[in-house]
């Protein structure tokens, strides 16, 4: 007995059945991250000029570039001193017991599942778009990208991380061409054409306050680069590899969402359309910027930064699923891999078949045209949860356990992870306070209270040493 949690005795050969292979370098790694985030550059972030204006935006664009800068020079120092696939479940049980580690990993869980179904719905709608497909074919859209993609996972971490490559560089090479042909089309001033309300200006057309309704639009642009830790067992050289995998994916993403921020808006319509009027600002961006007033090609291309994102959140979501289960957090048969292919198969399946109900859920309850923003704003929920825990975890474990070996250590210290405590806990609590995305909110809020209960009822009592809670329970002890 563990507190008021209960370790049970495993069966023969239950760890052997929870394997998985490494494979992955630096490279693989970066291209991870960034591929789990490189949708934010395609879809859903422009929807934050419209909360806010460009100028408010950029605010919260800054503001949130300061905190994800505090959080991955934090988690590269943790992923190295706490080396295993639970990535920030870990963080938190070592610092704050199984609570701590099991509200993280629930946080997270939720973060990944639901962000998969926000980019699976930005990805049907530029292939509704693409197609000419009528809106009630949506969830079969849905169904088939989680088939393909779940089932690309499922074939081995060699595949997966070879299309994760890929898929990112292509991505990057359709932003890099929007960006230079962009340029000569861009307009300074079509930044500032959305008409301000009374008593504000054009840089601010709807004041100061709606910065903060623009923050989780802004997070969008970075969301799921924290995910690199659940890579861990995975990677070849976690000690050198996981900190430039995270640095590295965090500067591609400043630079890509900085250079898009100011050159989708300042082209065509400018902020006044791309800010609110659209779900594919990307794709007509590059039909603006290449003349192209229709086309499947173009399209097609445009869709391949969601495809990129879709595919490395099923992986997060997969080995979040994964740690937890094999821990006890959820249910145990989860947690089982693949016999040769050493995936956990049905960690991705559940995963998949809880972001498409989350989707038809949404879909049949009506939300109409703020559907993109109220699913992206549950994302960030549990999002912004898991980054104050692992925060509070990295100066917790500083404090209490300074001698624990740390092969790479934040330049940023304490102090940077102080601020993205402070920004994430500031961000939760702006969640609440538009009415447009309540309802949302207040339901995964519910969603995740429900898991607490479970975990206090039922999960607690059948608990099991995994990596993760024998590392915790001996933590500092030899030195």
């Amino acid at each position: 007995m563990d507190g008021k949690v209960t370790y049970r005795e495993t069966a023969a050969g239950y760890f052997e059945k929870r394997g998985l292979r490494r494979y992955a370098g630096a490279f693989s790694l970066w291209a991870l991250g960034v591929g789990a985030v490189i949708s934010g550059d395609f879809s859903g972030w422009n929807l934050g000029v419209g909360q806010a204006g460009f100028g408010g935006f950029l605010l919260a664009v800054l503001v949130v570039t300061v905190m994800y800068f505090g959080l991955c020079f934090s988690i590269a120092e943790l992923s190295t001193a706490l080396p295993h696939t639970g990535g920030a479940y870990s963080f938190g049980r070592a610092a704050m017991g199984p609570w701590g580690g099991y509200i993280t990993g629930l946080a997270e869980n939720m973060e990944y599942v639901i962000t998969t179904a926000v980019v699976c719905y930005f990805a049907a709608a530029y292939l509704q778009s693409i197609f000419a497909t009528p809106d009630a074919l949506q969830p079969l859209w849905w169904l088939s990208l989680y088939v393909v993609f779940v089932g690309l996972n499922i074939l081995g971490v060699e595949t997966s991380f070879r299309f994760t490559v890929l898929i990112t560089v292509v991505a990057l090479v359709i932003l890099t061409v929007f960006f230079v042909s962009a340029v000569p089309e861009f307009t300074w001033s079509k930044l500032w054409n959305i008409p301000p309300q009374a008593g504000n200006s054009v840089y601010l057309p709807f004041g100061l306050s709606a910065v903060g309704a623009a923050l989780p639009f802004a997070i969008w642009l970075y969301l799921a680069i924290e995910q690199l830790p659940l890579a861990a067992e995975e990677a070849r050289d976690i000690r050198r590899d996981m900190p430039r995998g995270i640095l590295w994916g965090l500067l591609t993403l400043v630079i890509t969402g900085l250079l898009v921020t100011f050159l989708n808006m300042g082209i065509g319509g400018g902020a006044a359309y791309f800010g609110s009027q659209t779900e594919e600002p990307l794709l007509e961006g590059l039909a603006i910027t290449l003349g192209v007033t229709s086309g499947k090609v173009l399209g097609l291309a445009a869709v391949a930064g969601l495809v990129a994102s879709f595919h490395a959140i099923i992986y997060a979501y997969g080995r979040n699923i994964y740690s937890l289960s094999r821990a006890g957090y959820f249910p145990h048969w989860l947690s089982v891999t693949h016999a040769t292919r050493k995936t956990p198969y049905v960690a991705l399946v559940a995963g998949a078949a809880v972001g498409y109900c989350l989707l038809l859920i949404l879909h049949f309850a009506g939300t109409g045209g703020a559907f993109g923003g109220v699913i992206l704003n549950m994302a960030v929920f549990g999002a912004v949860i898991a980054y104050a825990m692992q925060m509070a975890a990295y100066l917790l474990l500083n404090r209490r356990h300074p001698g624990m070996s740390r092969p790479y250590r934040s330049p940023l210290g304490a102090a940077g992870a102080w601020v993205a405590l402070v920004i994430s806990l500031l961000a939760l609590g702006l969640l609440f306070f538009n009415a447009e995305f309540r309802p949302g909110i207040t339901g995964v809020a519910v969603w995740f209270f429900a898991g607490l209960f479970y975990f206090w009822v039922y999960a607690r009592h059948r608990m099991v040493r995994a990596p993760e809670e024998a590392f915790a329970e001996s933590l500092g002890s030899d030195g």
